[in-house]
C-alpha cells in the first residue's frame, strides 16, 4: 500500500510541473482564476521551499504591475470581490523580493475595498453587478486578503470587519438541520433564486461550500497577531462546526456530491474542486490543530479519492477531471441563461478538466501533505 500511494504522490508532483510549465493566463486582465493557482504555488512555495513556484509567481506578477505598483487592466469600479483574490500573493512576493512595487500594489488592491460597495449590514457585494448580494465564494475572494493586510497593519478595525463579514454570513446563511451553507443571500429579497423570507438561495452548492470553507482556515491562519486572540477564537468556532457539518456528506469514494444533501438525486455527481477544497481545509486545520486528528484520514481520503478517480492520463497527459467550471446565480443582467440555485441549473453547468479552480486546491492540498509529512501515508 505504501509503494501504491509513493506512486500516486508522483503522479501529482508530475502533474504539477507539466501543469506550471504549460500554464496560459486565463484572461488577459487580472482574474481571480489565475489566483487560484497563483495562490496554490505559493503554497507549494512555503511547504517546499523550492524557488520555482516563486518564480512562476513572479513571473505571472511582472508582466502585470509597473514600477510604481499599478496594476494593468484594474477597473476599480467594476466593483468585482473577484478581483481581490490574486492580490494575496503580493505579501509574499514582497517579503521575498523587498520589491517595493508589490507592497505599493497591495495598496492598490486594498483601495478595491476601500471603495467596494456593502450591504447594510456591512458585506462586500458580490459585484457592481450583483447588488445587495453575499456569496460563499466572494468570503475567499477578499477576506484572507484583508485578514493579511489588517494583522500586518495592526488595524483592529479591519479584523474586526472580517469578522463581522463572517457573523453576518453565519446568520443568514447557515441551515441549521444540514449543518451547511446555502450558496447566496440576497438582502432585497427580491431575486428569483432568493426565499421571500430569508432571502436565501435553495441549495448547498458544493464548490460554493468550499470556498467558504478554505476562507475560514486561511483567516484564522492569517491572524497571528496576539491581540487578536478573541476575533480568531470566535472563527475557529465557526470552522470547526462547518467541518462537523461538511464530513456528513462525504462519500464512500473520499468525494463529495456538486449539489450536496441530494446525494442520491439523479444527476448529481461526485465534483473534484469542491472535494479537493474540503480536502485542504481539513488537511490544514489538523495541522494547525483546530480539528481532531481523526479529520485527517477524511482529508486524506478525499484527496486520494480525486487522485484515484479524477487524476487520468489522456493522450500522453494527465488530466484532472470532473471539475463544474462555472455556476453562480443571477443578478441584475442576465448571465448565460435562468441561473435560478435550483438542482436542475447546478447539474446543468459544464463539467471539464484541468480548470484553475480544481487544480488551485489540488495544489493547495498536496501542500498540507508535504507540510504533515504524509506523503507516503501510513
Amino acid at each position: 500500500r505504501r509503494e501504491h500511494l509513493i506512486m500516486k504522490m508522483l503522479q501529482v508532483e508530475n502533474y504539477i510541473e507539466a501543469y506550471l510549465k504549460s500554464y496560459q493566463d486565463y484572461k488577459t486582465e487580472w482574474n481571480y482564476e489565475d489566483g487560484c493557482i497563483l495562490i496554490g504555488a505559493e503554497a507549494l512555495y512555503k511547504a517546499t521551499k523550492d524557488k520555482k513556484y516563486l518564480e512562476f509567481i513572479l513571473n505571472y506578477l511582472d508582466k502585470r504591475i509597473d514600477k510604481n505598483g499599478k496594476i494593468a487592466d484594474l477597473n476599480p469600479v467594476e466593483y468585482n470581490i473577484d478581483n481581490i483574490n490574486s492580490g494575496r500573493v503580493l505579501f509574499t512576493a514582497f517579503k521575498e523580493t523587498n520589491n517595493i512595487k508589490y507592497e505599493k500594489a497591495t495598496e492598490s488592491v486594498k483601495y478595491l475595498l476601500n471603495i467596494h460597495p456593502r450591504t447594510l449590514e456591512g458585506n462586500f457585494w458580490h459585484k457592481g453587478r450583483y447588488p445587495y448580494q453575499v456569496w460563499l465564494d466572494g468570503l475567499y475572494m477578499a477576506q484572507p486578503f484583508l485578514t493579511i493586510y489588517s494583522n500586518e497593519k495592526n488595524d483592529e478595525n479591519g479584523i474586526k470587519d472580517v469578522l463581522n463579514q463572517f457573523r453576518n454570513v453565519r446568520k443568514n446563511l447557515f441551515c441549521d438541520d444540514k449543518k451547511l451553507y446555502f450558496h447566496g443571500f440576497d438582502e432585497t429579497k427580491t431575486m428569483n433564486w432568493a426565499d421571500k423570507e430569508t432571502g436565501r438561495s435553495k441549495n448547498f452548492w458544493a464548490r460554493a461550500v468550499g470556498w467558504y470553507a478554505m476562507a475560514l482556515v486561511d483567516v484564522i491562519e492569517g491572524i497571528d497577531n496576539v491581540v487578536f486572540k478573541s476575533y480568531k477564537d470566535e472563527l475557529v468556532k465557526l470552522y470547526v462546526e462547518l467541518m462537523e457539518g461538511i464530513v456528513k456528506y462525504q462519500d464512500e469514494s473520499g468525494l463529495w456530491y456538486q449539489v450536496m444533501a441530494l446525494e442520491g438525486k439523479e444527476g448529481n455527481y461526485l465534483e473534484t474542486s469542491a472535494t479537493l477544497m474540503f480536502a485542504y481545509s481539513l488537511l490544514k486545520g489538523v495541522r494547525l490543530n483546530l480539528i481532531d486528528k481523526i479529520y485527517l484520514e477524511k482529508g486524506r481520503k478525499a484527496f486520494d479519492g480525486v487522485v484515484t478517480n479524477n487524476l487520468k492520463e489522456k493522450a500522453g497527459k494527465l488530466e484532472l477531471g470532473n471539475i463544474c467550471i462555472m455556476a453562480g446565480l443571477n443578478g441584475l443582467i442576465p448571465f448565460n441563461g435562468d441561473r435560478d440555485g435550483s438542482f436542475e441549473y447546478y447539474i446543468s453547468e459544464k463539467v471539464g478538466s484541468n480548470d484553475p479552480k480544481g487544480v488551485g486546491p489540488l495544489f493547495k492540498a498536496y501542500s498540507e501533505i508535504i507540510l504533515l509529512g504524509d506523503k507516503g501515508g501510513n
